[in-house]
């Protein structure tokens, strides 16, 4: 099978045209190379594949965390860093009772550079747990983003142990616009990426309440693919595609803030000054 999906992702990168000069750029805020993507699909093949759907940057995370790092190191002009808290996929149910999540973060913190922590599954009452208390502590030491797969009280309750938090909501939470803009309006520091959803867009535009929602809170969004599983990654290219069709029906300078500018204004000066 990962044999198969490694061939299926090199042939789709064969046919896809590179993204010209006058493409909208993308910035992929939601990207995952994993133990299992990285032995179907290799590094070098991985990169080729981002640039060729015109992803400009891409904020990277993996289970563990060696494949962000053999990513970033064939692509480093394309990948930004976050860490990832999970030795294996295995721990994303049960991480935040795991005292072993802490001392893997603060080795990897040790021993590496990133922007964030991320993305990690967070809901509720979990979030005052000690192990999500000392990520979210970890975070605020080393002047990092959490990139939260959370519901609106998990996120709420981390703004509660950090004021100062700076916080991109996976997924903008899987919430109707309604409640996202209640979120944002609260939190001047919430960002929301729109991986893994399409009832914000459909035949090349937007729908009314998020068009709506992009309008006011321009800043405060980005897009992602979610490659949270081998086969994902070859819809990067189809992604990048379907984003700028919806992107392209949005005033000019709000299209060109959610698909790539939001993501290097938060990411790409902070990776620069880490780097």
């Amino acid at each position: 099978m990962r044999d198969l999906v490694g061939a299926a992702a090199l042939a789709a990168a064969a046919w896809i045209v590179p993204a010209s000069a006058a493409e909208l750029p993308i910035f992929d805020a939601h990207v995952h190379y994993s133990h299992d993507a990285v032995e179907s699909l290799p590094p070098k093949a991985a990169a080729a594949l981002l640039r060729q759907a015109g992803v400009k940057r891409a904020l990277v995370s993996s289970s563990n965390d060696d494949g962000t790092q053999k990513l970033l190191a064939e692509a480093p002009d394309i990948v930004i860093p976050e860490l990832r808290p999970y030795r294996t996929r295995a721990d994303t149910a049960g991480w935040t009772r795991d005292p072993g999540i802490v001392a893997y973060v603060e080795e990897r913190l040790a021993k590496y550079r990133y922007v964030a922590i991320g993305e990690f599954h967070l809901y509720g009452a979990d979030a005052d747990l000690p192990v999500p208390r000392r990520m979210v502590e970890l975070a605020r030491k080393h002047g990092l983003m959490l990139h939260a797969h959370s519901d609106a009280d998990a996120v709420e309750r981390l703004y509660a142990q950090w004021r100062e938090a700076r916080i991109l909501w996976a997924h903008a939470g899987f919430e109707r616009p309604e409640k996202v803009r209640e979120m944002l309006a609260r939190y001047p520091t919430l960002v929301a990426d729109l991986a893994f959803r399409t009832d914000h867009a459909s035949g090349g535009k937007p729908a009314p309440e998020w068009r709506a929602l992009f309008i006011e809170f321009p800043d405060r969004f980005m897009v992602g693919t979610d490659t949270y599983v081998p086969e994902r990654w070859h819809f990067v290219p189809e992604h990048a595609r379907w984003s700028r069709e919806w992107l392209a029906d949005l005033p000019p300078d709000v299209a060109e803030r959610i698909a790539w500018k939001n993501g290097e204004a938060l990411f790409g000066a902070a990776w620069a000054g880490k780097r």
